[in-house]
Parts: structure tokens; sequence; C-alpha cells
């Protein structure tokens, strides 16, 4: 089959344009550094528009006494001993730096009458440090860095599916992919690949990711090139996600509906969370009001659609429409519902992959040369339960961390060795999917291994439904090499929904295999039959194929860190 390649030549390519990639790309263009920025949406609706809450940063603009050190501190408590210090130090000491390159870049934060960036307190973090543009904080964020890469002339091509990053003795020389709409192939040349192309919350039936998003690519582009994957199992479920309609199901409730009074009952109009947590309620831990909804649900006490109600109804209207607007909009465009009138069903959507690309915590590089992932691609900031608002701040630091890396790496780069072989196998690969007039249907497919992950590695997990998850994902696997792919007029998303479907297959394998390892309940992830922490396993499960796991000792924490660990009161406070 012989098909046009479009070859293009940069100094460092950046995979994804969400918040840390563009974050990644603004940097080497400031620095001079020649940059691409691909992603398969538009920029302009990368994952990160998506996020709500807010921003982490000890400014100490409303608690004087608030430090970074207190806040990595609270970060390596909520992980529950997994997350790396290193990396935790980092985010937390180059935090105030992220949010000062977002004012200077014309980010909308609110702000005290006095001037001061206004913070409130999210996800058990000891003080307030939550910077915010009232609950479009993601999307504000992704438009200031836009706006930023436009006025540097960052050039970002919209529309570009990356299948393989290309590599030669360990050592990536580029990536291959094709456009959406077109189908054309791409060559990409580069010295230095980040990767940056999120998590993997899709293979789920229930998520807060779109259909088209976070399937695990960036998973499959790393482990293909020679890299590893760390903590897979440990998936953060959030307690509100939408039950209907089915395709906007898992769509986010945000956690402030919670924050500013809302109420969880059952079916039998109990209000559930006095039995788990008496003492917070509704402001208890995501990991915690996560199993208490899928308890009642479970045992017979949820909605008829598999659910249970978040009722704000009680609160003032004002309240409401100031507090709360877009969850106020959502519910209305979605459903038709008033939420100040009418209780929300909702139940535990997946929402963010704690774990990911195994990087070096110091640097995020993969161990293959030239090669780097971050944000939520990458792993070691949130180890068993992540806090609220550092994902948004992790984006930012190691977005410009990994962009000096990159370019001092290409600028030192005597000769880039490419294989011709190396392309040839990626070319090769669509070839097949598009000549393969196989009986099996992506959809079909991907809706069996959704369900097989819903069933069998959800919120509670046991080692009988493990095992029958990774049966029923080997069928599945055996299955995807049928597939038959057809382009139509409506461009290339069959041939994408394949290449999803190769991805959300890997990650899918690596969660259960490591689920299957972590016999212990440890934050998000519950072992119904090892309902216990087990202190040895206070380790990171390293994943570099199936069945194939080692146990990563994880650094010690320092004492100045490890003392101002405690277990934060919460009174008032929306804990995450």
């Amino acid at each position: 089959m012989s098909v046009t390649e479009q070859q293009i030549a940069t100094s460092v390519l950046v995979i994804g344009t969400g918040g840390a990639g563009l974050r990644a790309a603004i940097e080497l263009a400031e620095q001079g550094v020649e940059v691409l920025a691909l992603g398969k949406r538009p920029r302009s609706d990368a994952h990160t528009s998506l996020a709500a809450g807010g921003i982490n940063a000890a400014l100490a603009t409303m608690d004087p006494q608030d430090t970074w050190q207190q806040h990595a501190a609270d970060t390596l408590q909520e992980s529950y001993l997994l997350a790396n210090p290193v990396t935790v130090q980092i985010v937390a000491q180059g935090a105030a730096r992220g949010i000062e390159d977002l004012e200077r870049w014309g980010m909308p934060f609110a702000r005290e009458a006095d001037g001061r960036i206004s913070q409130r307190f999210f996800g058990a973090h000891t003080y307030r440090r939550t910077a915010f543009a009232g609950d479009y904080t993601g999307l504000e964020i992704q438009r200031t860095l836009i706006n930023r890469a436009v006025q540097l002339g960052v050039p970002i091509l919209d529309t570009v599916y990356v299948t393989r990053i290309l590599v030669k003795d360990n050592t990536v020389f580029g990536a291959y992919g094709f456009d959406l709409t077109t189908g054309r192939r791409y060559v990409i040349h580069a010295d230095a690949v980040i990767l940056a192309a999120g998590g993997h919350t899709r293979i789920w039936r229930r998520t807060s990711s779109r259909r088209d998003e976070n399937t695990g690519d960036a998973f499959r582009l790393a482990v293909l090139a020679g890299g590893r994957l760390r903590d897979p199992e440990l998936v953060q479920f959030h307690p509100s996600g939408l039950i209907e309609p089915e395709n906007a199901a898992g769509t986010l409730v945000s956690e402030a509906a919670r924050g500013e009074g809302g109420q969880l009952r059952n079916a039998l109009g109990e209000r559930f969370m006095a039995r788990y947590d008496a003492e917070r309620m509704e402001l208890s831990t995501r990991d915690r009001v996560a199993l208490a909804e899928y308890t009642e649900i479970k045992e017979g006490r949820g909605t008829q659609n598999g659910g249970v109600w978040l009722d704000v109804s009680h609160l003032p209207r004002e309240t409401i429409m100031r507090r709360l607007p877009r969850v106020y909009q959502t519910l209305l465009e979605l459903q038709m519902l008033d939420i100040t009138k009418q209780p929300i069903e909702i139940a535990p959507t997946a929402h963010y992959s704690m774990g990911g690309v195994w990087v070096r915590p110091e640097d995020h590089g993969t161990g293959v040369e030239g090669l780097w992932a971050i944000g939520e691609a990458a792993s070691g900031l949130h180890g068993a339960n992540r806090l609220g608002g550092n994902s948004l701040i992790e984006l930012l630091v190691f977005g410009r961390i990994v962009a000096e890396e990159a370019a001092k790496y290409s600028i030192g780069r005597q000769a880039q060795v490419r294989s011709a072989d190396a392309v040839a196998e990626a070319r090769a690969e669509i070839d097949h999917l598009l000549t393969n007039d196989g009986p099996e249907n992506v959809r079909a497919l991907q809706r069996a291994l959704r369900d097989t992950m819903t069933a069998r590695a959800g919120v509670v997990r046991d080692e009988d439904g493990l095992r029958a998850g990774i049966a029923e994902l080997t069928e599945v696997e055996e299955r995807i090499t049928q597939v038959g792919v057809h382009p139509d007029i409506a461009g290339f998303q069959d041939l994408a929904h394949a290449f999803d479907l190769k991805a959300s297959a890997l990650a899918a394998r690596a969660t259960l295999d490591a689920a299957l390892v972590r016999r212990e309940t440890r934050g998000c992830h519950n072992r119904s039959d090892y309902p216990e922490l087990d202190e040895s396993l206070q380790v990171n499960l390293v994943w570099s194929g199936p069945d194939a796991i080692e146990k990563e000792t994880i650094p010690p924490i320092p004492e100045d860190l490890r003392h101002l660990m405690r277990h934060v009161a919460t009174d008032g406070k929306l804990v995450e």
C-alpha cells in the first residue's frame, strides 16, 4: 500500500496539547528551542479545560503560616505513603512559580478586595491554598496557555493521532501518526519527545473523561518505546458522576456541590454518610465517599438506575447560582433538571490515573533516551489518593522542568540516528488495520473491555474478580486482532478508535495485573479480600508487560516533612 507521508523535523516534539503539553511547549519556545506540539483533540477542548475546582500553591495569601513544606507533607500524608517524596517536594516548592507564570500571562484568578489571589480550602489541606477562577479553573488555565503559545508562535497541530514513538537503540528519534480528518500520515523527526497524552480512565464504563480521551494512549506509546508503567491500579474514583444521559455518563458534578452543603441520600431517603464517616459526613475523602456510595448501591439501597441522590435544593437559590454556576448549567443542559428544586442522581466515576508512565522523580525521564512524560501520563506525585488541585499545579511545575531538560538534551546531541525499520513497522501497523477486513467491530470490543473493567476492577476488587477480568481481557485481546476499520466521509475516526482500543487493552492488562499483586486496601485501592493495609506493600508496582511486575522501593520521607505530617482536621473543609 503506497502512502504519502508528510515529513516534519523539529528539535522537540510534544505529544498532547492539554495544560502539561502547552506549558512545556511555551518553555521551549521561550528558550529559543524549536518545538512542535500536537494533539488528537482541538487544543481549546483538551481535557484540562474540564478541571473545575482549583490549583494548589502555598502562596500564604489567606493563611500566612502556610509553607511549601506543609503542602508537601499534606500530599505525602494523603498518598498513603506511596507518593515519591522527591517528586512531591519539587512540585510543592515550584508551585508559587507556576502561579506567577500564569499570572504574568493573564490568568484571571479570583481575588480578594485588596487584590490578593483568593485561596480556598480543598481536599485535606492544612491551610487554604487552592487558587481558582470560579468553577472554570482548568478552562481558564487552558485559555491562558493557548494565548501565550500563540504569542510565541508555537506551531500546534490539532487532530493528529500519534500511533508510535520512533526509537532506535533505546533512543527516540521522533513519532509516527495520521491526521484524523484526511488520513494523511506524518513522520516527525525530533531529538526529544515529551509525552503529555493523559491517563487511562476511559477504560471504565462510567468516567469523567470524554469518549475519545484518556484511553491509555500515553501508556501504550511509552511501553512500545521501551518504557514502563508505575502503579496503574491506583485510579481515583470521583464520588459524583452523572448516570444519565448514557452518552454523558460519568460527567462530573463538581466537588464544590458537597463543599457548599450538598447532602447525599440513598433511595430510602437516608443520609447514609453517617454510617461511614459520621464526623465529616459529605466532606469525607473522595475514596471514602466513593466506597460508601458503592456499598449503598451494592447492598440494594441505590436508586433504580444504580446510583444515589446528591441534593443541594435546600440551599438558597442565590448560593447555587453564585457558587455552583457550572453544575446548574450542566444539569439543565443534559437533563433539563433544575438543581435548585430537584436532587441529582450520581454514582462513582473513574476520574484520574494516579499511576502512569514510570519516570525519574527529579526530571521525569522515562529511561528511554530523549523521552519524558508529564501530567496525568506520568506517575509519582499522587500515590493512592490525589489531593484535589494538585494535578493542575503538577502540569505547570513539571511542564517547565521537563522542557528545560529536553532543551539541554536537544542542544547537546551530536547526531540523530534514525531507523527505517522503526518507521516501516509504524507504517505497516496502520496499513494492516486499513486492509484487514476482519469481522470484529471496534465499538463492540470497547464496550466489552469497559464492561470487564467496571465489573472486575471498579471501586472494590477481589482475587476471583480480577482473575476473571484477566481471562475476559485475554479474549478481547484475541478479538482485537480481527478488527476491521472502514474510514468514511467523516474522516479517520474509526482508525483512531482502533488505536484507542489497542491502548485501552494494554492499560487494562497493566491495571488488572497490578491490582492482583497489591493484596491490600490502601487509599483508592479497595480489596474486599484484603481489607487491611499491608506495610510490606508500601512500594510502587512497576509493570513492563503481561505478568511482569517489580516492586520498587520508595525513598524515605525527609525528617523536616515527616514531622509536619498528621491527620488534618477537616471540619468545614472540602476533602478530596
